[in-house]
């Protein structure tokens, strides 16, 4: 009997009556372990039309999730070979699953099921991420269930969700029982309801444990002791039986368990199934819920615990289907030491290949477990791929810590190309960990025993490295020869990979010199790293082309490799680089005036005590200009932060974003004023270009209106404008690329008319202490009528709407699409969504019509 469910299975209904519509959802049920999330499934399942294709999975509670179980269950239903698809698709994940987004829907209405998420994988959380965003226009319900408690499943599992358009997820809790329900199952059952309640708080697994147990005394204690109690009424061949079966996380399948257990298997499973412990699901075995499987697993003895799973491995192998993370699982708790030298390092090889970072560093980390005894080579191969998984998942430490013990015994082989190449990642790794100076040291150490060597891909590698440090401290010159020679030695050698890390370094380098072929050194960096899935060189071209475009001030451009970016490291699961460009698209959206958006990106990014050092700097960066301008005193942690990363290594791209950062604040009344200027002086003498010290040489002259600004040419066109005297050409400049902060600030060089619209600007943006700022600068140059806050005249600041959301607004009242304002505005439609967001927040309206309703009420329009 389903009670107290009804309201949430009506949603599922209604979700599921509109996938067949052509308007796909995603419906994720929540709730505590044992709360009937899959009791509510069932009832799902059962009422559905018989023209609805299901397909089910289930993520297992593996020691190391499989990647793409759910995927390749939800495949074999379907008919659909996964594993040649994977292959057909090089193990590339959006093709991929763009191929399975193809497959369901061509099945018709389709209602697709995958339980337990927060066991799941991380190509699985993409592969749900990805078809959330685009399950709208399917005939699909993706129905998922994860549990709420504070685990890092289920943490990973709300991240994924938040990352799907609202629109296409319904989040339905599956609450515990009332009291109510609970004296009502326990009245049928001729059971004490009060006590019942009182021993389970409403949990429904637990509810009916008690509620079928024999006991008319006193009740278990816990959900553990009532199936432990359950299955003392068992036989002793069928105890011993359903311990077997718990050893299977999820479900046992039947052939397994003949092999395990022989002959006699089905009649002890019948009594089980009899019993209600196990289901019967023609084709293997499972307990009625994890609870349960746990309950049984933990009461084993270790000795039987290992005997048990040392079957179930052994049963398993004679099927070449089963995935080696299984194998794996079950190697380690048999404690199978040569099983698990074997299986790890090929679980961590067939999870990397399908972009699973997170469980192929999992996987490295138990073959090390169990690597005494290998040959140094072999663990110097383990500890290498171990270095390469955490790096790319931001583990930036426990990679440091590895390659470090594979270069410790690559040294001791006398193998100089291994240790080489590992001297080249640590100098990475500990770049990406904000220590310039061993990065240096161990950069210039790699290519000082490479050379020694014959030429090689790992010497190749060891100067794009060199050039890569030389381009990110402008050390342009150097930066250019050495990319030079690793393009040369990578063309000679047909490595494509180091090719494109070498175009990079001097694209990049390259576009103070000459910008058009810095663009397409680039461009080319980034194509051959799509074209042969580098997928960390791809995520770091599209950084690089986005940093590139937003020095030249081509907001449309960079906003577009940003988009491009995230979304790319996304899909094959590059945290470090997806937070990174996340940090750059805060800085972007606060130049844009959409600071609120700037702020929560900002804050997701620093948020996470994960990320390393480098990684969070961008975001400081946007979030220390934010809280400077509202005046917010929690700007001096992140600005102390911004200082020790520097005080690691003082790169000109660091160094210029604080130096400007600090001449704000003190412009602003706060900090010291010869710290400031002393900061702008030295970023101006490690400035290999003036177009470099633009931004800086404009707070120069804020901070020291007398000051000679120097030569301006090749400076960003608004810098140069305005240090030139043309106030009106910076604004407009400004204008244009929709910045409204910077145009006001230009726009404070000008007359009376132009002071009061920089305030109105200031006033509409939230920068009290700018506008208090300027409201200074009015008296002290004469100005009279001061408005005390934001000017009733300026209809777009009555709601705080800066003149670029006013325009929309303006827009959406005449009917416009947010892709039609796109086109009339010159902007991204993504860049059109975050101002339609902000209007209809400003205006306390929850759709396009109700903003233009409230804003012809309050006379904006």
């Amino acid at each position: 009997m389903l009670l107290e469910r009804q309201m949430q299975l009506r949603q599922l209904e209604a979700l599921l009556a509109e996938a067949m519509q052509g308007r796909g959802h995603v419906a994720a049920l929540s709730g505590e372990a044992g709360a009937g999330k899959t009791a509510l499934v069932e009832a799902l399942v059962e009422g559905a039309r018989q023209d609805v294709m299901l397909l089910r999975s289930a993520c297992e509670d593996l020691s190391i999730p499989d990647p793409l179980g759910p995927l390749y269950d939800l495949a074999r239903e379907a008919q659909w070979e996964l594993p040649r698809a994977i292959d057909d698709r090089q193990g590339q994940r959006l093709p991929l699953f763009s191929d399975a987004l193809d497959v369901f829907e061509a099945k018709g209405p389709c209602l697709l099921i995958i339980e337990d998420l927060h066991w799941a994988d991380d190509a699985t959380l993409d592969f749900v991420r990805f078809l959330g965003r685009r399950i709208a226009n399917s005939h699909i319900l993706l129905l998922i269930t994860a549990r709420t408690d504070r685990s890092e499943g289920q943490m990973r599992v709300r991240r994924a969700l938040g990352e799907i358009p609202a629109g296409n997820v319904q989040r339905i809790e599956v609450p515990l029982l009332s009291e109510a329900a609970v004296l009502s199952l326990a009245e049928m059952a001729g059971r004490d309801g009060g006590a019942i309640y009182r021993a389970t708080a409403g949990n429904a697994f637990f509810v009916t444990e008690l509620l079928t147990s024999e006991s008319d005394s006193a009740l278990p204690a816990s959900v553990r002791d009532a199936v432990l109690a359950r299955a003392e009424r068992l036989s002793p061949g069928a105890r011993s039986m359903l311990d077997a079966v718990s050893v299977f996380p999820r479900r046992a399948d039947g052939w397994a368990l003949q092999g395990l257990c022989g002959i006699a298997a089905a009649g002890q499973l019948a009594e089980c199934v009899a019993q209600g412990l196990l289901e019967d699901f023609g084709d293997g075995y499972a307990f009625r819920h994890e609870i349960a499987r746990r309950a049984i697993e933990t009461a084993l003895t270790p000795s039987r615990r290992r005997e048990y799973n040392q079957r179930a491995l052994a049963a398993l192998q004679e099927n070449p289907d089963v995935a080696t993370a299984r194998l794996v699982h079950h190697a380690v708790e048999a404690q199978n030491l040569e099983a698990v030298r074997q299986l790890a390092p090929l679980a961590a090889r067939e999870a990397s290949r399908v972009g699973a970072h997170r469980d192929a560093a999992g996987h490295y980390e138990v073959a090390l477990r169990y690597c005494d005894g290998l040959p140094m080579e072999s663990q110097a191969v383990l500890h290498e791929g171990h270095a390469f998984e955490c790096h790319l998942i931001g583990r930036i430490e426990a990679a440091m810590e590895a390659q470090g013990e594979a270069r410790r015994l690559q040294q001791a082989l006398g193998d100089r190309l291994k240790e080489g190449d590992s001297l080249r990642c640590l100098s990475r790794f500990a770049y990406l960990l904000g220590d310039r100076q061993a990065a240096d040291r161990f950069g210039a150490q790699a290519v000082e025993l490479l050379e020694t060597a014959p030429d090689s891909p790992e010497l190749a590698m060891a100067y794009s490295n060199l050039s890569q440090l030389a381009m990110l401290a402008e050390r342009l010159d150097e930066a250019l020869s050495l990319g030079a020679k690793a393009v040369e030695l990578a063309e000679r050698l047909n490595r494509p990979d180091i090719l494109c890390h070498a175009l990079n370094n001097v694209g990049a380098a390259g576009q103070w010199l000459d910008f058009a072929k810095g663009r397409r050194d680039l461009a080319r960096s980034l194509g051959i790293a799509l074209s042969g899935n580098f997928q960390e060189h791809a995520a770091r071209g599209f950084t690089n082309c986005a940093c590139v475009e937003m020095n030249r001030l081509n907001l449309n451009e960079a906003e577009a490799f940003l988009d491009r970016g995230v979304a790319y490291c996304v899909e094959n699961d590059l945290a470090t680089w997806r937070d990174y460009m996340r940090g750059v698209q805060a800085q972007l959206l606060l130049r844009r005036g959409l600071w609120n958006d700037a702020a929560a990106i900002a804050h997701d990014v620093i948020d996470d005590e994960a990320t390393t050092a480098l990684v969070r700097y961008p975001s400081l960066v946007a979030l220390a200009r934010l809280r400077i301008r509202r005046g917010d005193p929690s700007a001096e942690p992140v600005l102390d932060e911004m200082k020790r990363f520097l005080d690691k290594g003082m790169e000109l791209q660091r160094l210029v974003p604080y130096a400007a950062v600090m001449a704000e604040h003190v412009w602003l009344g706060q900090g010291d004023r010869a710290e400031a200027l002393r900061l702008i002086d030295l970023a101006e003498g490690l400035s290999p270009t003036r177009a470099v010290f633009g931004e800086l040489a404009t707070w120069r002259q804020l901070l020291s209106p007398d000051s000679d600004p120097g030569d301006t040419v090749g400076m960003a066109e608004p810098h140069r404008l305005l240090l030139d005297g043309d106030w009106q050409g910076a604004a407009a400049f400004w204008a244009g690329v929709d910045a409204p902060f910077e145009r006001a600030l230009a726009l404070l060089q000008g007359d009376e008319m132009a002071l009061r619209e920089a305030l109105d600007i200031f006033e509409g943006l939230g920068a009290r202490p700018v506008a208090q700022h300027v409201r200074g600068m009015m008296r002290q140059s004469g100005v009279s009528h001061i408005a005390r806050g934001p000017r009733q005249a300026t209809r777009a600041n009555l709601a705080g709407l800066t003149q670029r959301q006013m325009e929309v607004l303006q827009l959406i009242e005449r009917g416009f699409s947010n892709k039609k304002i796109a086109a009339h505005l010159t902007i991204s439609p993504k860049t059109v969504d975050h101002h339609v967001s902000a209007v209809l927040e400003k205006l306390e309206a929850v759709s396009r019509g109700e903003a233009t309703a409230a804003a012809r009420a309050s006379g904006l329009l």
